[in-house]
């Protein structure tokens, strides 16, 4: 496929061996859709959030074949300088021709990454953002630094019709200072994105003597920690035979798995017809999951502070955000990496070089046992294929690991790290909605909420979902002994019915199951998903961030699939009037019994700050499981060669 746009030719990714329908946007086709786009829309400073890959229908993919042509689609989200609303649509690069396009004139475009210094500069050259920090002994603009937080959507007079930053200010006490060390406390200027226009400076002490900035320092950087830990000796992970697993493009295939991997602006990392062969049988599990929203509400009502109700997928976007990865730093072993393109704010491809890592893992004992009559011993180490990708939103860094086990399982671990975002305090009277991490400094109280959207084929595309909660029988003639108890199943049938959350007290979980599919003892194939890590939202589901990200108020919700509805809190975040995605998705009350669906599990991180959490974050998890319950006739590891490490020695 050559495409022809304003006389320049194109090679689009059909010519590339290994072209697959699913396999991302190359450098190539974004140039051309920014140009075809330039030329439809104009003008030339048309300003770009997205050119992602608009997927091809399943059947299509399903049914494609090695060099069938397939017409490349560019979903793009564009907008004109100087204002609010967005133009939605879809382009073909085959005919080089917008396909559709909505115009929404309310919308509002993330807050992207070439923005945040601009919003920086524009707070620091303000006369009232100037004095506020004089006030406060800073006097050095140079060595202050603006965090352009997302403003949700509050009904504050004047901010109607904008697209708003609402920003937290500290300082340096040195240029390669951790200004999180020394926050500016009750300074909020709220910036016009587009116009770059300072519209307020909150001063929330004006009318009295403010928080003295704390002054110590509390850095992170090796030569500025001081004497560095002693005696610890190399370990290396070595694999002088190479990986186990495969990399063709972007099909991935390691011990009886395989999987697509694509990557987008906006989710970063995702994962495609996942699938696993067992005797030369191969088994569809999953069709696409990706991390589709993820919200960081903190919880005080303080001025300025109320308001960080942070989407840092929808409103900023994990994939432009995305690290390169340092190989033996940020993964171990024998790595293969896999490159990633984003568009600029001008349509001009981004390489994040090494954006996905893959490599294998050594993950302890997959099964053992001693039969102590005959003292004999079987056991086998149990590996697991590591797809990673490592993002940085502002102070804040999420590493997204999506493990495939020998055993047959899926799991998602979200590791959290970076710099807790800090606020000034009196030494040793911190409010009661934070934590003093160090004299003087604090870390709000606030909650890590993330979003899986898992589009479901269970040995195809027509599941259904099973609820299991455990019931006890009362003493009596069915329970003489006080120990009786078992599992009731019950069949979420629509989607008003399948908004559930987890409950301890029942040990519930849910299985996706296909009814027309039957195991070894003649019940439906299945996979059950492990809620580990379910957290009690306290975001009042009335409050303009509670409306704004409805999704969080559950731990489960399923829908019938749907290629429109993408995120779970809308699809377009910045400035939400709230109500949008999956609350207002589910209002319809659809179906979810035998048919191709969507789950989607909302987990997460309860974060009461700790001193130990400071100056950099130790990584805390959460995530979740989806474990084989069924689909295998036995334990599918069972067939894993005896051996042992050659490498292992006694000291």
């Amino acid at each position: 496929m050559d495409v022809k746009t304003g006389g320049a030719t194109v090679r689009g990714v059909n010519a590339l061996e290994g072209f697959h329908p699913l396999d991302p946007l190359g450098p190539g086709e974004m140039r051309a859709a920014a140009a075809l786009l330039r030329k439809a829309l104009g003008p030339e400073d048309l300003r770009f959030e997205r050119l992602v890959l608009e997927e091809p229908d399943k059947e299509t993919v399903r049914n494609w074949e090695p060099g069938q042509p397939v017409d490349r689609q560019v979903r793009f989200v564009v907008s004109r300088p100087g204002g609010i609303g967005v133009i939605l649509g879809l382009l073909s690069l085959t005919e080089e021709r917008i396909l559709r396009q909505e115009e929404l004139p309310d919308a509002r475009p993330m807050i992207m990454l070439e923005e945040f210094m601009a919003i920086e500069d524009a707070v620091k050259a303000n006369p009232e953002f100037i004095a506020a920090c004089e006030r406060r002994g800073v006097t050095d603009m140079a060595l202050v630094c603006v965090d352009p937080w997302s403003a949700g959507n509050f009904g504050v007079p004047g901010e109607e019709g904008r697209r708003l930053s609402h920003t937290f200010a500290w300082v340096r006490n040195h240029e390669r200072d951790n200004f999180y060390a020394h926050p500016i406390e009750g300074v909020n200027a709220v910036v016009d994105v587009d116009t770059l226009e300072v519209i307020r400076v909150d001063d929330h002490y004006a009318d009295r003597e403010p928080i003295p900035v704390p002054r110590a320092e509390s850095n992170y950087e090796a030569d500025l920690v001081g004497e560095t830990r002693q005696g610890i000796k190399p370990l290396d992970v070595i694999q002088q035979d190479g990986p186990s697993f495969t990399l063709e493009g972007h099909l991935l295939r390691w011990q009886g798995w395989d999987v697509r991997i694509g990557f987008n602006a906006r989710e970063g990392l995702t994962l495609h017809t996942l699938g696993y062969t067992q005797n030369g049988v191969r088994r569809p599990i999953l069709y696409r999951a990706s991390l589709a929203e993820m919200v960081v509400p903190y919880g005080t009502p303080a001025p300025g502070h109320h308001r960080k109700n942070v989407f840092d997928i929808g409103e900023y976007g994990l994939g432009k955000l995305a690290n390169s990865l340092t190989l033996g730093c940020d993964c171990l072993g024998a790595i293969r990496y896999l490159d990633a393109y984003v568009n600029a704010i001008d349509g001009e491809p981004i390489r994040i070089g090494n954006a996905i890592c893959i490599h294998e893992e050594d993950n302890g004992i997959a099964w053992k046992h001693w039969d102590f009559r005959t003292d004999h011993t079987e056991v086998r180490r149990l590996r697991r294929l590591v797809i990673s990708s490592i993002s940085t939103v502002g102070n804040y860094e999420y590493a997204s690991y999506w493990y495939l086990y020998q055993t047959g399982m899926i799991e998602f671990e979200m590791k959290a790290t970076g710099i807790i975002n800090t606020v000034a305090c009196e030494p040793g009277k911190p409010s009661k909605y934070a934590n003093e991490v160090a004299p003087g400094v604090a870390g709000q109280i606030h909650q890590h909420l993330f979003c899986a959207r898992l589009d479901m084929e269970v040995d195809g595309p027509e599941n259904a979902v099973m609820e299991y909660n455990v019931a006890v029988d009362p003493p009596g003639p069915d329970n003489p002994h006080g120990n009786a108890f078992y599992e009731v199943g019950s069949l979420l049938e629509t989607e008003q019915g399948a908004r559930r959350r987890i409950n301890p007290e029942t040990m519930r979980y849910w299985k996706v199951v296909n009814r027309g599919q039957k195991n070894a003892v003649g019940k439906p194939t299945a996979f059950k998903l492990e809620a580990t890590h379910a957290v009690t939202p306290f975001t009042h589901p009335d409050s303009p961030s509670g409306q704004r990200g409805g999704f969080i108020q559950n731990h489960l919700w399923v829908t019938p699939f749907d290629p429109e509805q993408r995120y779970p809190a809308g699809e377009f975040v910045n400035h939400s009037p709230g109500g949008q995605g999956l609350p207002a998705w589910t209002q319809a009350d659809r179906s979810i019994v035998d048919t191709d669906l969507v789950l989607w599990h909302v987990f997460g991180l309860h974060h009461s700050v700790r001193p130990e959490d400071y100056p950099v974050q130790p990584c805390v998890s959460s995530g979740f499981r989806f474990m084989p319950s069924g689909f295998f006739h036995r334990n599918p590891a069972i067939d894993l060669p005896p051996g042992k490490n050659a490498a292992s020695c006694c000291v």
